[in-house]
């Protein structure tokens, strides 16, 4: 795995570039003091992945993607590096638009080494998912050149996943007809990649859909307020980020904040209420998309339908399957449209998924099991 470090401030730099070189299969084949160069060295080193700073001088890190994706650069897989700040939060939506593979905040940590800790933990996983998709691509491009081992995913050679596969025999229709009722509710989760495929899926859900959309995506602080601004510009249904005691309202769209739980309790007169909490992260995520699910499965059994989404983990995969003792239909995104097939994988290989889909038709189906309950 081939990487590039492009940063401006030299010890984050040096310290990005140690972190990399200790996991495994790792060469850092190069760095860049600035955007101009960083560009340069893409087109002269043709990395398998860039980590690319957000804010640099003479070319910043949106003014990189525009060059590098405008010219057809050889395909190269970015993680984005921004502060953990609103502005950091506002420039890394844009970088996840532009065509980031991902991101990650540079660490706050009282010390170097917890700063070191805390940037293997967050780079580690996101390395091994630009892996597997470098793999991909080579494997579709008839390319030979095979990744190390350490790095490559077990059974990485893709296969689209065919809608309902698996769920069209007589048990699935007869669960199907004993269904109790339309849902109140669409729960998502959703996680690496999120960014983009909720960009792509929630433009598309109607102003009418009649029913609240509660989201859990895995994002530190701030970013899930910059997440839900950019959303709501392109939405027909409102979007926000949700806040402590909210009554979720029909055509509106709840995101959980960065680091709370969000779990749905019933209120007075038995309404659901949005309450955020500072529980232990779950999944090593807060929020977390199986601490959400299981609220709607122990206060609202039978009334939600869940979409599972594109992500890292198995997040959601416990927590479905407690919906489905009461009925909850559930969507999986399929491999081919997931940036990374893990959360949705988890779930169809559990046996919870009703159907599999790209995204491109997942809010179709929405819309259609939530206004006339065709599963």
């Amino acid at each position: 795995m081939r990487v590039l470090v492009a940063d401006d401030a030299i010890l984050f730099r040096r310290l990005l570039r140690d972190v990399l070189v200790s996991l495994p299969g790792v060469e850092v084949v190069g760095t860049a003091t600035n955007g101009r160069i960083a560009v340069e060295k893409v087109r002269e080193l043709k990395p398998d992945l860039l980590t690319l700073d957000i804010e640099m001088p003479e070319m910043d890190g949106l003014a990189v993607l525009d060059e590098l994706f405008r010219k057809g650069e050889p395909q190269v897989e970015i993680i984005a590096v921004s502060a953990l700040s609103r502005r950091g939060g506002d420039l890394t939506m844009r970088a996840l638009e532009k065509g980031a593979f991902d991101f990650i905040t540079k660490p706050e940590a009282a010390t170097p080494e917890k700063g070191r800790e805390a940037l293997l933990r967050e780079l580690a996983p996101r390395v091994r998912a630009a892996a597997h998709r470098v793999e991909v691509r080579t494997i579709l491009r008839g390319d030979s050149r095979p990744l190390r081992p350490d790095l490559a995913t077990p059974g990485a050679r893709p296969q689209r996943a065919q809608a309902g596969s698996g769920l069209d025999g007589v048990p699935s229709r007869m669960r199907r007809l004993s269904l109790p009722q339309r849902p109140e509710m669409v729960l998502i989760g959703v996680s690496t990649g999120g960014p983009a495929a909720l960009a792509q899926l929630l433009p598309a859900i109607p102003r009418d859909i009649g029913v609240p959309i509660v989201i859990v995506q895995h994002m530190p602080p701030i970013f899930t307020k910059s997440l839900a601004d950019s959303l709501a510009a392109k939405c027909a249904v409102e979007v926000r980020e949700a806040a402590h005691g909210e009554l979720p309202l029909p055509n509106t769209a709840y995101i959980a904040p960065g680091g709370r739980q969000m779990r749905l309790i019933r209120g007075t007169e038995n309404r659901a209420v949005l309450e955020l909490t500072d529980d232990p992260p779950e999944n090593n995520c807060r929020p977390a998309v199986d601490y959400l699910f299981r609220s709607a499965a122990n206060h609202f059994p039978g009334s939600s339908m869940a979409v599972i989404l594109t992500g890292m983990g198995s997040d959601g995969t416990i927590g479905l399957k407690l919906l489905k003792r009461h009925g909850c239909f559930v969507i999986a995104q399929d491999e081919a449209s997931s940036v990374v097939y893990g959360m949705p994988k988890a779930a169809v290989d559990a046996g919870v998924a009703d159907v599999i889909l790209p995204l491109s038709s997942i809010a179709g189906r929405i819309g259609a099991v939530v206004k006339g309950g065709l599963l």
